[in-house]
C-alpha cells in the first residue's frame, strides 16, 4: 500500500488508470476500508491523501502485445479492401434517396436504443434515511440528517424507527445543527480555518423525482446540495443496512474479497452459504 496526495483535477477514475488498477470502485473501496473515519471520501478531494493498493490481484490485466494488434489491424484492412473490390460499382436507381432514408432510419433506431437502454442515474442507488451522513468538499466533519419535511415514510424499516425516516429534497437540517461540517476551508486565517457557517442554497438537487413523500422528491446516493458559502454537499453514507444474499456471495470475486478482508477464507465462506436462505449483513 502506498500513499498519494491528490491534485486538482484528480478523480478516482483517473487515479485508478494512473496506478493501473482494475477500476475506480476498487480504489475507492480499498481507501475507505483502510483510512481513518475523517478521510473517507466519495470523490477525490485535492490535498487529501489516498491509500493506493499494490496487490497484484487488484491490478488491471496486461494488454495484448502491440504486434498482435497491428496484425489484426492489417488483416482487417485487407478484408475491407477485398470487400471494396468485390462491391458493385453501379448504384441502384434512386440510391441517393434510399441512402438518406436508411440514414434517417438508423438515427431513429439509435435514438430508440438509447431510450430503451438508457437507465436512470438513480438505478442501483440507495434511498437516504435520517441516520445517513453527508460530507462537504470544504468541510471536515460528517453530520447526520435531521428530517423535518415529514414523519410519514420510512425506508427498509417496518417498526417506524426515526433513524429510517426517508430524506426528501426539503430536508436541509443536519445533526449537529451548529457548525455541522466543523471548520470551512473557504475561510482560512492566520490562526486556521474559521467555523462553518452552513447556509443551503435552495433545495437538494439530483433527487429521484419518480419517488415522492407528500409531494417531495426523495434523495438517493447521487443527490447534491450547494451551500451559499461555496461548498458542495454530497452523500457519504445512505444509512440503510446493506444486505447480501447467498446469490451475491456466490457471484463475488474471491480474489478481490480476499484482498479487502484477508482474515476471512472467502472460498470457505462461499461453501458455508450454500444451501441456506439466510441473509448476510455488511
Amino acid at each position: 500500500m502506498k500513499n498519494y496526495v491528490t491534485q486538482k483535477g484528480d478523480t478516482f477514475g483517473s487515479l485508478a488508470r494512473q496506478f493501473k488498477l482494475k477500476n475506480e470502485g476498487i480504489l475507492k473501496t480499498y481507501h475507505n476500508l483502510h483510512c481513518s473515519q475523517e478521510d473517507v471520501m466519495q470523490e477525490a478531494v485535492p490535498g487529501k491523501t489516498i491509500l493506493i493498493p499494490e496487490d497484484p490481484q487488484l491490478m488491471a490485466e496486461e494488454t495484448e502485445p502491440q504486434n498482435t494488434s497491428t496484425s489484426s489491424q492489417q488483416e482487417s484492412a485487407e478484408n475491407v479492401s477485398e470487400s471494396e473490390e468485390n462491391a458493385p460499382e453501379e448504384q441502384p436507381e434512386g440510391g441517393e434517396q434510399s441512402s438518406e432514408k436508411n440514414g434517417q432510419q438508423r438515427d431513429k433506431e439509435e435514438k430508440k436504443d438509447k431510450e430503451d437502454s438508457g437507465s436512470s442515474p438513480h438505478e442501483g442507488k440507495y434511498f437516504i434515511v435520517q441516520k445517513g451522513t453527508v460530507q462537504c468538499n470544504q468541510g471536515f466533519k460528517f453530520p447526520k440528517f435531521k428530517v423535518t419535511s415529514h414523519q410519514k415514510h420510512y425506508w427498509n424499516d417496518e417498526e417506524g424507527q426515526a433513524d429510517y425516516l426517508a430524506v426528501t429534497e426539503d430536508d436541509l437540517q443536519f445533526d449537529p445543527a451548529a457548525q455541522p461540517f466543523g471548520q470551512c476551508k473557504l475561510k482560512p486565517t492566520s490562526g486556521g480555518y474559521l467555523p462553518c457557517a452552513y447556509a443551503p442554497a435552495g433545495k437538494w438537487q439530483k433527487t429521484y423525482e419518480k419517488v415522492k413523500v407528500l409531494g417531495k422528491s426523495c434523495l438517493t446516493e447521487i443527490s447534491e446540495l450547494m451551500c451559499s458559502t461555496g461548498g458542495k454537499i454530497t452523500i457519504l453514507k445512505h444509512g440503510q443496512q446493506s444486505e447480501a444474499g447467498k446469490s451475491h456471495v456466490a457471484k463475488a470475486n474471491t480474489q478481490e474479497q480476499q484482498a479487502y478482508n484477508p482474515v476471512v477464507d472467502f472460498d470457505e465462506f462461499k461453501e458455508d452459504t450454500k444451501g441456506t436462505d439466510e441473509l448476510y449483513y455488511s
